[in-house]
């Protein structure tokens, strides 16, 4: 890293160390938390400098689109995309029932995210536009049993399927959504409740 700034150096490895923890990279508004910095503004003006050094790759109007640059080529052009099924829906709001059925196969980016994904979800609802995921995306799932405290998650309850944050206490399980108009989920202690997978990013289709 002699190339850059002792800053710099450290908002990379912050970058690297969130995502290797999260399995999503931060958001500009957590770089500022952590380093102190007033705004998030500038956290964009660091991240904008790792990427002109060509240690990010940053993608526009996402709200986790930051990415670790490449480490170095692909042995096969193959190993750039992948190619995932769209299992039915997933509520951001009220759960609903889950689509057992595939709607179809989409041909994406591999480099789109940070965690391998293993299939993808629609979103109905707008209760996570706060995360940036809006009614109609497609948010990309890897398939785990297992999610840490703070962690979004598509989760099962009693046969329905939905998209919050997690939050693990002595109270119990809530799912917590990221818009202000719907309550939180409190998950009733017996009911059938179950973790599909873990959030790794999304699709925005026309």
């Amino acid at each position: 890293m002699s190339d850059l700034t002792a800053r710099q150096a450290q908002i990379l490895a912050f970058i690297q160390d969130h995502t290797d923890a999260e399995g999503l990279p931060p958001t500009l508004q957590q770089i500022a938390d952590a380093f102190g910095f007033r705004q998030a503004c500038a956290a964009h003006k660091h991240v904008k400098r790792l990427e002109q050094a060509g240690r990010l790759q940053v993608r526009p109007n996402q709200a986790r689109g930051i990415r670790l640059a490449s480490r170095g080529p692909k042995s096969r052009r193959d190993d750039d995309r992948l190619t995932l099924a769209v299992l039915g829906r997933v509520a951001a709001g009220a759960p609903i029932g889950a689509d057992a059925g595939v709607e179809r196969e989409v041909h994406i980016d591999r480099a789109l995210f940070s965690t391998t994904p293993d299939y993808l979800l629609r979103v109905q609802g707008d209760s996570m536009r706060g995360e940036g995921i809006f009614d109609g995306d497609l948010v990309a799932v890897k398939r785990t049993r297992d999610a840490r405290d703070g962690q979004i998650v598509i989760a099962r309850i009693d046969d329905e399927i939905t998209i919050k944050r997690l939050e693990r206490s002595a109270r119990g399980i809530r799912l917590l959504p990221r818009n202000p108009d719907y309550p939180p989920i409190d998950v009733p202690p017996g009911s059938d409740f179950a973790i599909e997978g873990l959030y790794c990013g999304l699709v925005r289709t026309d």
